[in-house]
């Protein structure tokens, strides 16, 4: 039996992560993004990345999604 909790508590704190970030996107223009490398800044650009916010959305809900699944009962019946 495979021991699934590390990942599913990986794929939670990334889901909190990708969420946050996706946030950040619809809330903040381009000139204001936290750091310099982040994907999308422009110095001078009131451009939201909207695009950008639905993307890391739903990478965010996909790893909640994947961690409630990975969590799940075990199956415990086999078919032979």
């Amino acid at each position: 039996m495979e021991n699934k909790r590390p990942l599913v508590i990986l794929a939670i704190i990334l889901g909190i992560v990708f969420i946050v970030i996706g946030i950040t996107y619809f809330a903040l223009p381009a000139k204001s993004l936290p750091f310099p490398n982040f994907l999308g800044h422009e110095s001078g650009s009131n451009h939201h990345h909207v695009k950008h916010g639905i993307a890391a959305v739903l990478v965010g809900i996909a790893c909640f999604v994947y961690a409630w699944f990975a969590s799940g009962p075990k199956d415990s019946q086999t078919t032979t």
